[in-house]
């Protein structure tokens, strides 16, 4: 049902400009067709709609309203019941005392204690406008990542947009970063779960806008000496890019019940700088900017896509550039599905942990490798 390629193996200021971005989409786009000229739309949509579908509504105060109610779980810091133990264990750790950042660090029930466990840094999806590191669906993904990698996870709160534009998302991801280089140099003391983890083997994983965090954050980590952490690879589930001309994939799924394009282009208005469009480096990696330079750097890739996911060309266009810098990629290719599959389907779930956990125990860690090893 899949394929699946080796590729080169060697302030409140910024709530009123969210609100007057979509106004001014609101002024010139009476209609949908008006704004996606020469594409082929079933009817006309408008932002209402969009922000029906995503559960938005506007505060008086220009932040949003966010109403879908998708639980959220606390933390299992420790087997309560022995009859019925939890997939995982994990606490809730504050990075500073002076913001509401923090993350969640996840262990197996039965850490080995003769090995150390890859350190997986995960950035959840949702649109980069909703959801947390405690709501239930990503909570339960890092529980079946801790344990059935084995791994150690950190899953990361990041600010969520139009409140906070990107790159504020980007920027909570790297200082998680940094929290890991602190803790594996004992800076500030360490978290005694933070002992079973390997630090020469840690990983970026993101899914949907987490992995568009996760790309980015890469990218912006390639200037920092993070020693003695090493970052050995990055996995990118689905991710969210975007751009000002449409691809097939997003012409062909324009009414899409996940990701329709006309929910796409609004979220993009919410999420980019003001001043930006879809062409920006932040929803187009590959239209330019001041990170291709960097990408001859990043260490190994892993990417997943399915066919049914309107975005699936855009990231086919992303391994297209990686690989033409020699990054080495593995790229994961599944018939059918839909953008997040994982969260709904068991069979695809367990599918995306089998082929994730090959990517992470199957790279090298020696010290001799080449410059894409790690960094």
């Amino acid at each position: 049902m899949f394929r699946q390629h080796c590729l080169n193996q060697n302030p409140k200021s910024s709530h009123a400009l969210a609100a007057y971005s979509l106004l001014v989409f609101l002024l010139f786009s009476q209609s949908w067709p008006s704004i996606m000229a020469d594409e082929k739309v079933s009817k006309p949509h408008t932002w209402q709609e969009a922000f029906q579908i995503l559960g938005l509504s506007w505060n008086s105060d220009g932040t949003l309203k966010r109403e879908i109610q998708i639980p959220m779980v606390d933390a299992t810091p420790s087997v309560t019941d022995p009859k019925t133990p939890p997939v995982a264990l994990s606490t809730d750790i504050q990075l500073s005392p002076k913001s509401k950042a923090y993350v969640r660090l996840y262990i197996p029930v039965n850490p080995p204690t003769d090995t150390k466990l890859p350190l997986i840094i995960y950035l959840h999806g949702g649109d980069f406008v909703l959801f947390s590191a405690s709501t239930v669906i990503f909570h339960e993904f890092c529980n079946n990542i801790a344990s059935q990698f084995p791994a150690v996870v950190v899953s990361v709160e990041y600010r969520l947009a139009p409140e906070n534009r990107l790159p504020a998302a980007f920027d909570d991801a790297l200082n998680a970063i940094f929290w890991v280089k602190n803790q594996a140099s004992y800076s500030g003391g360490r978290d005694p779960w933070l002992d079973y983890a390997d630090f020469s083997r840690v990983f970026l994983l993101g899914s949907s806008a987490g992995a568009n965090i996760v790309y980015h954050t890469a990218l912006r980590a390639l200037d920092f000496d993070l020693r003695p952490i090493r970052i050995r690879g990055i996995l990118l589930n689905q991710p969210f890019f975007g751009g000002v001309s449409r691809t097939p994939s997003e012409l062909r799924l324009i009414e899409d019940p996940y990701v329709p394009l006309y929910m796409c282009d609004v979220l993009w208005i919410l999420v980019l700088p003001s001043y930006a469009n879809r062409d920006h480096e932040f929803c187009n990696p590959i239209s330019g900017g001041s990170y291709l330079g960097r990408v001859p750097r990043l260490p190994r890739v892993f990417v997943k896509v399915d066919e049914g996911d309107p975005l699936v060309d855009r990231t086919t266009q992303l391994v297209q550039l990686l690989v033409g810098y020699g990054v080495p990629v593995v790229y994961q290719y599944n018939r059918g599905g839909f953008h997040g599959i994982e969260l709904q389907n068991k069979t695809a779930a367990q599918s995306l942990y089998n082929d994730m956990k090959n990517f992470v125990y199957s790279t090298r860690v020696t010290d001799d490798e080449d410059s894409h090893a790690s960094y």
